[in-house]
């Protein structure tokens, strides 16, 4: 039976990086795969063939080590299908699995060339990204049934192919039109790195943006779930001021207030960058914001709302728990408030563009797009604007809670 197993191979300069390798074996024979992933002694776990990753390091390099680690997770991963497929036709030795490999990173696989691209969004701290093109890459995966492709076997007929097998699945046409544009850029950054030739592959599939179900409340909603008794609840109670948060800040994504830190607000004024399009914003702080902050203690953390409280935990993993949790209770007080909408803390952010429009905001500082066709717009006349101008309307619509 073949095995592979992950090598480190310490630098004789005790200052400078060692290099990790492969090393296969079969009957006895050992052959070795050089990778270019440099880490220092230190950094390596012999015991468990390991990246050791402490939370104690720059962030940088942190970033750095994890992308690494999950690099050699995918060769090896490529590595052990290569044997198994090896094993089965008959052709399996140390060394044409060694040929194999050196061929599938040559050759310029999708999957591998898409994989590269997720490592680099890591390594820019770029991780909303990344999931997405995660995502979509696990759904290409499943289409393709594990099999990589060629770069240059990219084409019109087997995008046709992968939206048709979305279609069957009953993928609503926004989702596969997300899907189909992160795989052609991609595919188009694979292009302009030389590495295949333009063959306009996603011609025939579908890349544009369905009008969506309104996700948006009435303000008399927003009214009801803010009445309710929930004293004796805290955990529905949380979920509700998570909502109202959103609310109160001309419907900020949850993402963004679960990243607020104490730094983000100064001298009345609520200053951030979303995490989604990196655009910064300004929001004058306000009673009903500050009432919010005032009922929960997180005098341990440098966050202003107390979503991401323990450092000895991955953030993303806490943010998506909270999110999942707070979601979760929306929609039990939903039914409690009467409500018939699926609600969610993306409601809110619908609902603060909904009622603007009933203000008669102009369109100039909240367009039809907040809700309907291209959140970015939206953003970008919101962040060209006079900030004095927004906070008015804000407050106009907050006066009526």
């Amino acid at each position: 039976m073949a095995t592979i197993k992950v090598k480190f191979r310490a630098s004789s300069v005790e200052t400078k990086e060692g290099t990790l390798y492969y090393q296969v074996i079969h009957k006895r024979i050992a052959r070795q795969i050089k990778t270019d992933y440099h880490i220092f002694m230190k950094e390596w776990d012999e015991k468990s063939s390991r990246i050791r990753i402490n939370d104690f390091i720059h962030k940088e390099r942190k970033c750095y080590l994890i992308s690494l680690q999950e690099r050699m997770n995918w060769d090896v991963k490529r590595i052990e299908k290569i044997i198994s497929q090896s094993l089965k036709d008959g052709t399996c030795t140390a060394d044409a699995i060694v040929e194999k490999f050196r061929e599938s990173v040559n050759g310029q696989l999708f999957f591998r060339f898409m994989k590269s691209i997720i490592i680099q969004l890591k390594r820019l701290n770029k991780e909303r990204t990344a999931e997405t093109y995660t995502a979509t890459l696990n759904s290409f995966i499943r289409f393709r049934e594990n099999n990589d492709v060629p770069l240059d076997e990219i084409n019109s007929n087997l995008m046709m192919e992968y939206e048709a097998y979305l279609k069957i699945r009953g993928i609503a046409m926004n989702t596969i039109s997300f899907y189909n544009r992160i795989l052609r850029a991609v595919y188009n950054r694979a292009v302009e790195n030389g590495l295949t030739e333009q063959r306009y592959p996603f011609k025939y599939v579908y890349t544009g943006i369905d009008k969506t179900v309104k996700r948006a409340i009435p303000l008399k909603a927003i009214k009801k779930i803010k009445a309710l008794d929930l004293s004796l609840n805290p955990s529905l109670d949380f979920a509700r001021d998570m909502f109202l948060f959103s609310f109160y800040t001309r419907g900020m994504s949850f993402i963004d207030i679960a990243y607020l830190q104490k730094s983000n607000l100064k001298n009345g004024i609520l200053t951030y960058c979303r995490r989604k399009t990196g655009q910064k914003l300004s929001i004058k702080w306000e009673k009903c914001m500050q009432e919010i902050v005032d009922k929960y203690n997180v005098t341990t953390t440098e966050y202003l709302l107390p979503i991401i409280t323990n450092r000895g935990t991955d953030k993303r993993k806490q943010y998506g728990n909270a999110l999942h949790l707070i979601n979760h209770k929306l929609k039990q007080l939903a039914k409690m408030a009467g409500l018939s909408v699926a609600l969610t803390t993306y409601v809110s952010r619908h609902a603060w563009a909904s009622i603007a429009k009933d203000k008669n905001i102009p369109l100039s500082i909240i367009s039809e797009s907040m809700g309907h066709d291209s959140e970015s717009t939206t953003q970008i006349y919101l962040t060209s604007l006079d900030n004095s101008v927004i906070d008015k309307a804000n407050e106009l619509i907050l006066k009526e809670l």
